[in-house]
């Protein structure tokens, strides 16, 4: 089980605590932009602080680096620049479908290129030492999948020793259904492995991919922000219906206490409110804590309602 990059909501304080909550393999940083120079050591270690202790979460999951870029060249130049801190292996975005990252030739945007994938690709395997995974995620396309298995391909060749395949084109943004189909295509027209990405929700969800894509590794994106345990009940069979949420209460006071560290008192109840709004989807009770806290605009709003509601559930601070 792989834990997804999202821009904005899974950085290092959320990969801690999904993470420590246990069943993942390994996940990935946000994406680090290249556009114009070699980044310093700092720009590396401020999205993945995890590089300072093994590259590892304070639970022991391995911790990927994600780049992002369309320059073969300067891409490998930042890749051996973060290899030297050792990380757990360098990851290539090429899913992101955001208009402003696109409009710069960046993430999705580069899927109508598979000849430009591939030197990516080659040029950041030859630029990290061999120990050092170098693994790819890319979307089916742009505007269709006519070019899915071709990039694939490219990528294979170029030396991904993995490949992350989300099951919709840049074009379908976020929209449900995730054609599964077309990822186990991709999986067949590779020999690397083929990790299957979009709409697992659910324990169910997860047996279906699998089933459907024939791919043995799956990654949980916005399905693991919304059900913390997803991941370790998928592991242990458990399946669904649990009373979890004292277990997630304790999740959700780890996670304020380490953003209050992070950020202004000021931007804490965004974070909060961020995680809770895709929470709700699945707990009644993160529904209830929303509405609670919708309108907190400072920390210390904050703190007193998830003391009263969270601590009585069977959380600590």
């Amino acid at each position: 089980m792989i834990l997804a990059p999202m821009e904005g909501l899974a950085d290092d304080i959320l990969r801690d605590v999904l993470t420590g909550a246990g069943g993942y393999d390994w996940c990935v940083t946000e994406f680090v932009r290249v556009s114009a120079t070699v980044l310093p050591h700092s720009a590396f270690t401020r999205i993945s602080p995890e590089l300072n202790r093994d590259s590892r979460t304070r639970a022991g999951t391995p911790v990927r680096v994600q780049l992002l870029g369309g320059d073969p060249a300067l891409l490998a130049d930042n890749a051996a620049q973060v290899a030297q801190l050792r990380p757990a292996g360098i990851d290539l975005n090429f899913g992101c479908p955001t208009p402003l990252i696109n409009r710069n030739r960046g993430g999705a945007a580069l899927l109508d290129d598979p000849e430009l994938l591939h030197r990516i690709a080659l040029a950041v395997r030859q630029a990290v030492p061999a120990y050092i995974p170098v693994t790819a995620k890319m979307r089916l396309g742009i505007h269709d999948a006519g070019l899915a298995i071709e990039c694939a391909q490219a990528l294979e060749a170029g030396g991904a020793e993995e490949l992350v395949v989300h099951g919709r084109t840049r074009e379908d943004g976020y929209r449900p259904p995730a054609r599964w189909d077309w990822i186990g295509r991709v999986r067949e027209s590779v020999r690397v492995p083929v990790i299957a990405n979009g709409e697992v929700w659910s324990v169910a969800d997860y047996h279906a991919m699998r089933a459907e894509t024939g791919c043995t590794d799956v990654m949980l994106g916005r399905g693991a922000v919304a059900d913390p345990l997803l991941a370790g009940r998928i592991r242990s069979g458990a399946g669904e219906g649990a009373d979890d949420w004292p277990q997630i209460a304790g999740m959700i006071l780890d996670f304020w206490s380490q953003v209050q560290r992070k950020v202004l008192p000021r931007q804490a109840p965004g974070r909060l409110k961020q995680w809770l709004g895709l929470m709700r989807r699945i707990h009644p009770e993160a529904e209830r804590l929303f509405v609670e806290v919708r309108e907190s605009r400072h920390a210390d709003e904050v703190t007193p309602v998830l003391m009263r509601r969270l601590a009585a559930a069977g959380g600590c601070a």
